[in-house]
């Protein structure tokens, strides 16, 4: 035993991370603790074991600071450790106390830090419960009433109450936020759609004609006047539609008004055939984000999504309508909504019921002179759609312009281009052929050489037509319900050919009588058919829809049907003209008809019918009919016939 713990010590001594260190004359000798990756492995084990108190061994009391003498753990617990009278006393230091108001570990006895080490010390530490105890002020909390409960309560009550009332504030300034943003989207300035267009309504700062004739962006129109009234809103109590083929100005002079007054109470946006876009495409428009920006996710009942696209719609039309409405008597003047290309929706229920839906607000609004909608469509029918429900709506007819006025035209457009030099017969011949559609006019005043483009141009459309309505000979019958449609429609065009070849006779007539100028012969309009008797020629009337959507013909508020272009007349002449064209026509209807006949054809089997078995069948045209079916009867007699001999007559 006494050898073990003579080992114990002389591995204490050797081992032990605490060492006297003599220093210089005139220094203190203090404990320096230093470590080694040995020393402390060592010395966190015999920490553990000596924590653990193993029953029947003595357990070897590790001290971080010198023991006192007498070796004794109790007797002097609480004496002053010894200094060696060959060392100075060490001077005091002083550390500045801490002020009051900062709290301060619990001191601990200087005989005691090796039982705090060892782990066999208590220390007590104070719990602090929930509202500061008794007094409530301790911990900094609340105290209302002597009982938590009833404190816990009202804490709950208040901060229910906060939760609550700045939700209210935050719902009620979300709503007129929603509202101002609205009403900046009509302010002037910016606007998305003019934004993109600004390419198109920029005018040449140095023109090279004269700067006091008439122009919208190449040349003025006659409905431009109009237009400019209406977009800046002064022409309430009515709602527009504007009608006319693709190409033909429509949205140039929307844009050239708005550039006009910056877009100031103006919002443009374009249709779409599904309604989600058509939805993102409105809100883009007016500034609404449809409550998706919104935080109040802890306050609303339902989705705002949950109804569709279409009751989307109608939330941000009823707050444009409270804008309006805000705004109507500080302007003066209505706001102006323009939803261009309403023909995109689909011809369906669900863009029926869209187009209805924006119909009945333009007509609210206008009765109350807060807002004024313009629509704008490519195809015929929408005004059909609408035609039905309107009573205040103005349709105004966008057209070609005339031969004069497209020479005009190419002529400035190419100028300005820089395309030069400038042949008259050339841009004559030029509008010859592609006509006054100003999307035509752009294009080929702006190649380089205008003929050949123009050439193009017709071989591309007389493709075009080809490829939609084209005759196919000997047709099988699955193709049957298609060859029915352009057979029909090329009735219609066969009939606009000769319409044209009349105009051109009776022009060299007045020409000839001196009624007419030879540069005249040319300046014709398209020919035209009215709507009941283009269905006459085609002997169909579910037809005519479909060759508007294609831009084959175009309609007008008059209902007269005409080819959609001269370049589609131009293109119907050359087909219609052909030889051979007349024969192919009339093979195809025949053919048509046969396969008709066929599908109306039914056949009729008899069966258990044996040799020499005759069928007698009988029509009667007056709705009934029989069929007699017997058997030949065998004569018996020698007189041939087939009476009985034995009868009585």
């Amino acid at each position: 035993m006494m050898g073990t713990k003579k080992g114990l010590a002389a591995s204490q001594t050797r081992f032990s991370p605490l060492k006297l260190v003599r220093s210089p004359a005139g220094q203190t000798h203090r404990p320096l603790l230093y470590t080694t990756p040995m020393a402390s492995s060592r010395l966190a084990g015999r920490l553990f074991l000596s924590g653990s108190r193993i029953p029947g061994r003595q357990s070897t009391r590790l001290y971080t600071t010198a023991p006192p003498p007498g070796g004794s753990d109790n007797a002097n617990h609480h004496a002053k450790p010894r200094t060696p009278h060959h060392l100075p006393k060490p001077p005091k230091r002083t550390v500045p106390s801490p002020p009051p108001s900062h709290s301060q570990a619990v001191p601990t006895p200087p005989g005691a830090r090796h039982e705090v080490h060892e782990g066999t010390q208590t220390l007590s530490a104070p719990y602090n419960p929930p509202g500061g105890g008794p007094g409530g002020a301790a911990g900094g909390g609340f105290a209302f009433t002597g009982s938590p409960v009833l404190d816990a309560v009202l804490t709950t009550c208040i901060g229910l109450g906060a939760v609550f009332i700045g939700g209210v504030v935050y719902v009620r300034w979300y709503k007129s936020n929603v509202l101002a943003k609205i009403e900046q989207a009509f302010e002037p300035g910016y606007d998305p759609a003019l934004e993109l267009a600004k390419s198109h309504t920029k005018r040449n700062e140095e023109p090279a004609y004269d700067a006091d004739e008439p122009w919208t962006e190449y040349l003025r129109r006659k409905e431009q006047d109009q237009i400019d009234d209406i977009v800046k809103g002064n022409e309430p109590g009515h709602y527009f539609l504007l009608l006319g083929p693709k190409g033909s100005g429509k949205g140039t002079m929307i844009f050239e008004a708005m550039n006009a007054i910056q877009a100031d109470g103006v919002s443009m946006c374009d249709a779409h055939p599904d309604l989600e876009v058509f939805r993102l495409r409105l809100g883009k428009a007016l500034n609404y984000e449809f409550n998706e920006d919104t935080q109040t996710g802890l306050f609303q009942r339902r989705d705002p999504r949950e109804g569709g696209a279409a009751l989307d719609i109608e939330r941000a039309l009823n707050k444009l309508e409270k804008v309006a409405l805000r705004c109507a008597k500080r302007r003066g003047k209505p706001f102006v909504l323009i939803i261009n290309n309403i023909h995109f929706f689909q011809n369906d229920d669900e863009g029926r019921q869209m187009i209805l839906q924006l119909q009945q607000k333009a007509e609210s609004w206008a009765a109350s002179g807060i807002m004024t909608v313009v629509f704008s469509s490519d195809d015929f029918w929408p005004f059909h759609v609408m035609r039905k429900s309107a009573s205040r709506m103005h349709v105004l007819s966008v057209s070609d312009l005339e031969q004069p006025d497209a020479v005009k035209a190419v002529t400035r457009i190419r100028i300005d281009a820089d395309k030069v030099p400038i042949v008259p017969d050339d841009v004559q011949e030029t509008v010859n052929t592609v006509g006054g559609r100003l999307s035509y006019l752009n294009r080929v005043a702006k190649a380089k050489n205008m003929t050949e483009m123009a050439k193009h141009m017709l071989r591309v459309e007389k493709g075009w037509i080809l490829s939609q309505i084209g005759l196919i000979p000997d047709c099988d019958d699955d193709v049957m319900d298609e060859q029915k449609w352009s057979s029909c429609s090329w009735l219609l065009l066969q009939e606009f050919v000769k319409m044209r070849r009349e105009q051109e006779k009776e022009r060299e007539e007045a020409i000839a009588r001196g009624e007419a100028k030879p540069e005249d012969l040319n300046d014709l309009p398209l020919p035209a058919v009215s709507w009941y008797r283009a269905r006459q020629i085609m002997t169909r009337a579910d037809f005519l829809e479909e060759l508007d959507k294609v831009n084959i013909i175009a309609m007008d508020i008059h209902h007269d049907v005409r080819p959609d272009s001269m370049l589609t007349l131009r293109s119907a002449m050359e087909v219609v003209e052909e030889e051979g064209f007349q024969e192919l026509l009339d093979g195809v209807r025949d053919r048509i008809d046969e396969i008709e006949s066929l599908h109306r054809t039914r056949e009729l089997t008899f069966k258990d019918l044996g040799k020499g078995d005759s069928v007698r069948l009988a029509v009667d045209k007056g709705g009934s009919y029989y069929v007699d079916l017997r058997k030949p009867v065998r004569d018996d007699d020698d007189d041939g016939d087939d009476d009985d001999d034995d009868s009585d007559d």
